[in-house]
Parts: C-alpha cells; sequence; structure tokens
C-alpha cells in the first residue's frame, strides 16, 4: 500500500467500512482498512476534510474516478467503466461494486465533519452458485477481462491514484474532478448534467426543466 496510508488488513469477512468508522475518531486520516480476500475487493480511508459536510461530500467523486482509474490502469481498454449514480461501479454495463462514503452522524451541512470515510467495494470474481450470463445485471472483474487482478493490487492502486485525485482537487478546484466523474456517469440520453460543487447534488436539466439528485435518497 501506499506509504502516506497506515494500512489496516482485515480478514476474510471484515467489513472495511465500518472498521474504519470505528477507528477514525482514534486513528485520524489516513488509515487504509482493507479486507483479505481472493474474490472481492473491498477498502476504505478515513480523510479529514476542511470543507463543510455539504462540500465535502465530492470526495465520493474523488474516489469513483480513482476506482475508475485503477481499473483502466489493468484491464482491457475496450471495456467501459461506468458509474450510475452516485457510486455504483457498472463494468460492461452491468454490476461490479459500489464506492460509498460516510460521516459521523449528526453533523451539520454547513460544519466541517470530524472525519469521512470514503470506502470502495469491487467484485473480482462471480462466486454465485450459476454461470457468468445467467444473471445480466451482475458482473465480476474478471469475467470481464481483468484476469489476474489480485485484491492487493486494486486496492493499492486505488488507493494511489485517489491520493493524487484529492491532491489535484485541492489544487486546482474541483470542476476537473466533476468532469471526469460526469464522463463516467451512465448516460442519460438527452438531458444536460452537472454537479453542484457546494452541496454534490447531481444537477439534470431536460427540456426546460432542472431537477437534483443528492448522495443519498
Amino acid at each position: 500500500m501506499p506509504t502516506v496510508f497506515a494500512s489496516f488488513p482485515l480478514r476474510e469477512g471484515g467489513d472495511a467500512m465500518a472498521r474504519a468508522q470505528a477507528l477514525a475518531p482514534e486513528r485520524g486520516a489516513g488509515l487504509l482498512a482493507w479486507v483479505r480476500s481472493s474474490v472481492r475487493a473491498e477498502a476504505a480511508v478515513v480523510l479529514e476534510p476542511e470543507l463543510p459536510l455539504a462540500a465535502a461530500r465530492l470526495a465520493l467523486l474523488a474516489g469513483a474516478n480513482a476506482l475508475a482509474d485503477a481499473l483502466a490502469a489493468e484491464g482491457p481498454p475496450e471495456i467501459p467503466v461506468q458509474f450510475a449514480w452516485p457510486g455504483i461501479l457498472l463494468v460492461n454495463g452491468a454490476r461490479c461494486g459500489v464506492v460509498r462514503l460516510a460521516a459521523p452522524p449528526g453533523t451539520a451541512e454547513d460544519a466541517v465533519p470530524d472525519w469521512l470515510v470514503l470506502g470502495m467495494e469491487a467484485r473480482v470474481t462471480l462466486t454465485l452458485p450459476m454461470e457468468p450470463g445467467e444473471v445480466p445485471d451482475l458482473t465480476g472483474l474478471a469475467e470481464e477481462g481483468w484476469e489476474g487482478l489480485s485484491v492487493p493490487d486494486l486496492t493499492a492502486g486505488w488507493a494511489r491514484h485517489l491520493m493524487a485525485a484529492l491532491d489535484d482537487w485541492q489544487a486546482r478546484g474541483p470542476k476537473r474532478l466533476i468532469e471526469r466523474y460526469l464522463a463516467r456517469l451512465l448516460d442519460a440520453s438527452d438531458a444536460r448534467r452537472g454537479v453542484d460543487p457546494n452541496t454534490c447534488e447531481l444537477v439534470i436539466e431536460r427540456d426546460g426543466a432542472t431537477s437534483r439528485r443528492g448522495l443519498t435518497p
């Protein structure tokens, strides 16, 4: 793992997101909890933002971009890697994982959170008791051409790309972060789409009407 992060490996079946949230108040920024597994990648990193919660939620987009970049570096270039709003990973059109974000319970939208936990999951290989293609809305990376990709390698790749994405966001502002995410967001045909950098809401314009979608229902 990148040395900027404090690696905290968990056994098979562990919950990286829950463990990182439990340790966040004590361990602080840089903790990287990840699960040792051969069939799924699951990792979560603790962040300490300087922005109010509403704007700091853009970290989820950074995590999504980092996961897509890590996969692009290791897999077949012809296979599309996309997201359904906000963080559902789609590989070749089928669900393959998710990116999630958590903050301390009760944190106000205009308050700077003590911590955030940014997590990712990706199915390395299908483990369902059925043949590939029987459940067309689910897939695994191995089934789509990411043969030989190990969980530690994917986790480390995600962490490296996340570090670069966060540095770029801090140095250049949110515009490029948002543009790169929108380029991977599942197409909404004739709609114009944007992300409000102050609230991390998806803004959709269609036929003169504007609607907004938050990160949570």
